[in-house]
């Protein structure tokens, strides 16, 4: 059995502002807890402010 995580910059080891660096660590310390990235992609969110895109990046692990 799997399950499944999505990082967005809303996580809370990502800020609203895109930082590879804060990436990597995030991505880094879901390693250390099993998890693994899948795939990654970018979403457009409309807003009334105007539009930005933001990166979803998708996790798996297994379950025991």
């Amino acid at each position: 059995m799997k399950e499944y995580k999505v990082l967005s910059q809303k996580d809370k080891f990502l800020s609203s502002k895109f930082d590879p660096q804060l990436i990597e660590d995030a991505l880094n310390a879901y390693a250390q807890q099993g998890w693994t990235v899948v795939t990654s992609a970018t979403a457009d969110i409309v807003s009334f402010g105007g539009g930005r895109q933001e990166i979803l990046i998708i996790l798996e692990r297994d379950i025991d």
